[in-house]
């Protein structure tokens, strides 16, 4: 597993936690020989991995052929679409972006390509579409692989002949655009479960664009950390948090099944919540604190006190590193450990150090 680059601070501060051990942001990131353009360097990482998916995108917005971008959800697909299109020759026009999955499938024809007056009920004046808005820029279709298959077959025509009819309408309106499409979904396994058409599969799949989830890339978890705490303290207007080392520990511990928005909304929740800007353990949700020691099984005794085969007791000393060790493999906190043995969550980590039970440095 790769390891994140945090450094940390032992300097004593005026402030109540004097002798929190501060997480330092790192200013000298490994250095890849990847150049992007403006566009694609306000995307943030320095995993070679996602600079390989964003050097791809970058070549990408050189051409007019049609993007396909897969990732899981909230690893930035859209981020990585508007900087194709910024970096294109189509910057000047716009930027038109539709989620195929959140509209109801009986409105979705008509916000891709509009209607005319009294094409139905309701329609009480002619609605420009999307594809006709984003005529001479480009059109991002998130979530394609919600697209129903009856509106597969008439985006395949759009593809195809670039042109198609508003609801209600007899006349042709040709257009002129890029489409960048965007999915978290098998679409290889839609196609053989018969839920997405294998020709507009090929049409949209021209160039395949794969953005890792930010599990493989946890060497970005510091750059992106810095960066959601100096931006969102700023339109907070607040000031910015500080994390201990154990917090630091724990966000990159977390898997983050929601990725970069996940990491983006827990940043917010801190910042928002914070009674002190010196973020530790117990600030943090309990299901990421949670991870930062996995919870082993403990073993059920009759006695209170285990003496050995022997029936000797052991020293005080090693009677107090066995509950520390117990308290934190039980509750995976410094504070749920230190509540539970009714002392402070700093001496549950200056004894949990003590003992070696973590690193002193780590």
């Amino acid at each position: 597993m790769e390891m994140a680059n945090f450094s940390y601070s032992n300097k004593k501060s005026n402030t109540k936690k004097e002798d929190a051990n501060i997480l330092k942001f790192p200013t000298n990131f490994e250095k890849k020989d990847i150049q992007l353009d403006a566009p694609f360097q306000k995307i943030i990482g320095n995993s070679l991995s996602i600079k390989k998916a964003l050097l791809r995108a970058q070549k990408a917005s050189k051409i007019l052929s049609t993007v396909l971008i897969r990732g899981e959800s909230g690893t930035g697909k859209e981020l990585v679409a508007k900087a194709i299109h910024e970096n294109s020759k189509r910057n000047k026009g716009p930027f038109v972006a539709i989620n195929c999955g959140a509209i109801p499938c009986e409105l979705l024809e008509s916000e891709l390509f509009g209607h005319e007056q009294g094409a139905f009920t309701g329609a009480i004046k002619r609605k420009i579409g999307k594809f006709e808005r984003a005529s001479g820029g480009t059109i991002f279709l998130d979530e394609i692989g919600d697209l129903p298959m009856e509106m597969q077959v008439k985006l395949l025509r759009v593809l195809q002949e670039k042109e198609f009819e508003r609801i209600g309408g007899n006349g042709i309106i040709h257009i002129d655009i890029r489409i960048v499409a965007a999915t978290n979904k098998n679409l290889e396994k839609m196609i053989y479960e018969r839920k997405f058409r294998e020709d507009l599969y090929y049409r949209l799949n021209v160039i395949p664009i794969y953005l890792p989830p930010l599990r493989e890339r946890k060497k970005d978890i510091p750059l992106l950390l810095e960066y959601f705490i100096k931006n969102i303290s700023k339109n907070m207007e607040l000031t910015p948090i500080k994390l201990t080392k154990e917090a630091g520990d724990c966000f990159f511990n977390y898997e983050w099944p929601g990725n970069i928005r996940e990491l983006q909304n827990i940043v917010e929740r801190m910042i928002a919540l914070a009674d002190e800007y010196i973020v530790d353990m117990e600030h943090i949700p309990k299901h990421i604190a949670y991870k930062y020691k996995r919870p082993q099984k403990v073993q059920e005794s009759t006695s209170l006190i285990n003496m050995n085969k022997k029936g000797a007791l052991a020293t005080l000393e090693e009677y107090e590193k066995e509950i520390i060790r117990m308290a934190l493999n039980t509750f995976g906190s410094f504070n749920a450990a230190g509540n539970a043995l009714g002392i402070t969550h700093k001496t549950v980590a200056s004894k949990a150090r003590k003992y070696k039970i973590i690193e002193n440095g780590s």
